[in-house]
């Protein structure tokens, strides 16, 4: 698929999408991105998930650049052997940052109606 081609309909071309659940479409969505962003061997440069970070995540990362553990996320980044990410790498990022986020401790916060 043309990366031109917006994530919504990139879905939605997914036969198999269709009866997902959320969650389903949340990794096909992340999966998604992170292929219209990689290069011919699907892996990520390390400016292009820093920059993905900013646009696609900025909500989960803003206010923590002080973090000691964001910074050490971050650190570990820059060290990576590779210049490049391959998508288990770049899901162990996502995941790393939304875990010590304060968007998730936000959402924690939320009453759930039974």
């Amino acid at each position: 698929m043309p990366k031109s081609i917006s994530i919504p309909k990139q879905l939605a071309s997914v036969k198999a999408l269709r009866k997902c659940s959320d969650l389903e479409k949340a990794i096909a969505t992340t999966a998604l991105i992170f292929r219209n962003s990689s290069d011919s061997d699907g892996k990520l440069e390390k400016a292009t998930a820093k920059d993905l970070l900013q646009t696609q995540f900025g909500n989960f990362t803003e206010g923590q650049e002080t973090k000691p553990k964001y910074r050490e996320i971050l650190s570990e980044l820059d060290e990576h052997t590779e210049n490049k990410l391959d998508f288990e790498d770049f899901m162990i990022l996502l995941l790393s940052i939304t875990v010590m986020s304060d968007l998730l401790q936000n959402i924690w916060s939320v009453k759930i109606m039974k």
